[in-house]
């Protein structure tokens, strides 16, 4: 018995090894192919956390945008309200109209004649006229200062003006402040999108280097690397850098808005001037009139529009970088030792010259400031930032015409708030009219409410225009393009070698070839997240 077992054990034990070898093959393979699951699971779900985290640090850095806007807002609307005061004109009206109302009574007591219908008429209109601005708008905290200051001081009385010249005035100056307002709100809004989001992605991709840098299975403990060399430096993650980068928005609160409110008056005097307070006009004539107005500023064609420069408006010039930081407290007083400007980066290494030893560190140190700033303003000339930004102009002129002058002017139902369901067609926005002294106070108070509402009705329609979140989705990805975040060591990898700035990179090689290859990679990411 025993004999046979072994004789057959013998005659099949070539089979039993090749049955062995395919169990433990199988066996194998089963084992790698559950690795190779696993893996897969582990990096789907670090994928979705890691996309998870991207979004949610983009709509965080969107909100802070928000934030930021209504913080800086009031600084410019001081300084356009003190610039345009309103409200001291509709003083020296009311002070005219009680001085003609004092006369008028004493003639009245002087005489029993039956007074004519034309004057009296005249006079109503002006009072009705004078009620509104008193119903309709209010005196800054700013200028109740000035005012009273001025009377303590016994300041020099303004020159005489007459009845039509101050109405002429006030119909200027309420224009051109509501107006430069609104061209304010929507250029600080696009600024200040630029700046956080060129943050916000830096800060993110800085903080994703040096995580991928870092071994998972490695238990020291890394101590954070200050030196030049660090990936925060590199990426210019840098708590002064950010600081002196985002002080850059003081040009556009104070210097800026200047510039625009000189072209949007010249506009206003073309188009408005020749109107009479008095004349009635129907709600489109205005709606006409106010984009005739935005044609001068910002361009009569598309191709005006396109080209128009807005650069000079945000940033300012070189030559008055360091006047930018003076200003905002973020350079002491200037000397004579110091450069003008911020130096650009060297773009390859060469020969030490006597005074490049004393430089070094302030080249080293301003480098990732101007390659901010650089990007900032190749963002700004790019065709993208006009088409936002005439998509934010006309969310919120249409906000003042087609909703808070059509209801308090015209006294016609908001559009956003009419029921779906109407018995009788709304044939009244065709005929309806208002005199363009009742449009002046509804554009008075305004401009308070373009400034310092709250909650601020223009901000949050700007908040409505999803090709905003569009353009800021653009610059927080625009140079790392994370589509799929497959392997990510891959990609960090090239991003460790590239530099951040693609701008830059071109610039380095090719040189006046920086504008339309720059141009061309926006307008990529911008169709892929458009989708158009």
């Amino acid at each position: 018995m025993i004999n046979s077992t072994r004789r057959w054990l013998r005659r099949n034990q070539t089979n039993f090894a090749v049955g062995l070898g395919v169990l433990g093959a199988g066996y194998l393979a089963g084992q790698y192919a559950l690795s190779k699951i696993a893996e897969a699971r582990q990096r789907m779900s670090e994928d979705r956390v890691a996309k998870e985290n991207l979004r949610r640090r983009f709509q965080q850095n969107q909100e802070d945008c928000t934030i930021t806007v209504l913080a800086l807002l009031p600084t410019a609307t001081e300084n356009v309200l003190e610039t345009w005061p309103v409200e001291h004109i509709t003083q020296d009206l009311q002070q005219k109209r009680a001085e003609r109302l004092g006369r008028s009574a004493g003639t009245l007591d002087a005489s029993s004649a039956i007074p004519s219908s034309g004057p009296s008429s005249a006079t109503d209109d002006d009072g009705r006229s004078l009620a509104s601005f008193q119903s309709g708008s209010y005196v800054h905290t700013s200028q109740m200062a000035a005012s009273d200051s001025l009377t303590a001081e016994a300041a020099p009385p303004r020159p005489t003006r007459s009845k039509a010249q101050l109405w002429n005035d006030l119909k200027i100056t309420s224009i051109t402040r509501a107006f430069t307002l609104l061209y304010t709100l929507s250029l600080l809004t696009l600024l200040t999108r630029i700046q956080l989001n060129l943050l916000g992605r830096r800060n993110y991709l800085a903080s994703v280097v040096s995580m991928a840098s870092h071994s998972p299975q490695d238990p020291t403990i890394g101590l954070e690397n200050l030196d030049d060399d660090s990936v925060e430096q590199t990426y210019g993650n840098d708590f002064e850098t950010n600081r002196k980068f985002l002080t850059f928005s003081w040009w556009l609160l104070h210097r800026g808005w200047r510039e625009v409110t000189d072209k949007v008056e010249t506009a206003v005097k073309t188009v408005f001037g020749p109107l009479n307070p008095r004349e009635d006009l129907p709600l489109e004539k205005l709606s006409a009139l106010i984009l005739e107005v935005r044609r001068k500023v910002e361009g009569a064609t598309a191709e005006e529009r396109r080209t128009h420069k807005w650069l000079p408006y945000l940033l300012p010039p070189r030559n008055q970088e360091e006047l930018v930081l003076r200003e905002s407290g973020m350079l002491k007083s200037p000397s004579k030792s110091q450069p003008t400007t911020i130096p650009s980066p060297p773009s390859s290494p060469t020969a030490e010259s006597p005074c490049s030893s004393s430089s070094s560190s302030s080249s080293s140190s301003t480098a990732p400031l101007r390659r901010l700033l650089d990007e900032t303003a190749d963002l700004i000339d790019s065709p993208p930032f006009t088409q936002i930004l005439t998509l934010l102009l006309d969310t919120t002129f249409s906000h003042l015409t087609d909703h808070e002058i059509r209801t308090d002017a015209y006294r016609l139902p908001d559009p956003g708030h009419m029921p779906r369901v109407q018995e009788i067609p709304d044939l009244d926005s065709n005929l309806a009219r208002a005199k363009l002294a009742a449009i002046l106070a509804v554009v008075t108070k305004q401009a308070h409410a373009i400034g310092n509402g709250v909650p601020n009705k223009y901000a949050q329609a700007i908040e409505g225009v999803k090709e905003l979140e569009a353009f800021a989705a653009v610059i927080y990805s625009s140079q790392f393009e994370f589509e799929a975040l497959g392997d990510a060591r891959t990609e960090l990898a090239k991003l460790a070698k590239e530099p951040l700035g693609r701008t830059e990179a071109v610039a380095e090689k090719e040189g006046p070839g920086v504008v339309g290859a720059a141009t061309d990679m926006f307008e990529n990411v911008w169709r892929k997240v458009t989708g158009s």
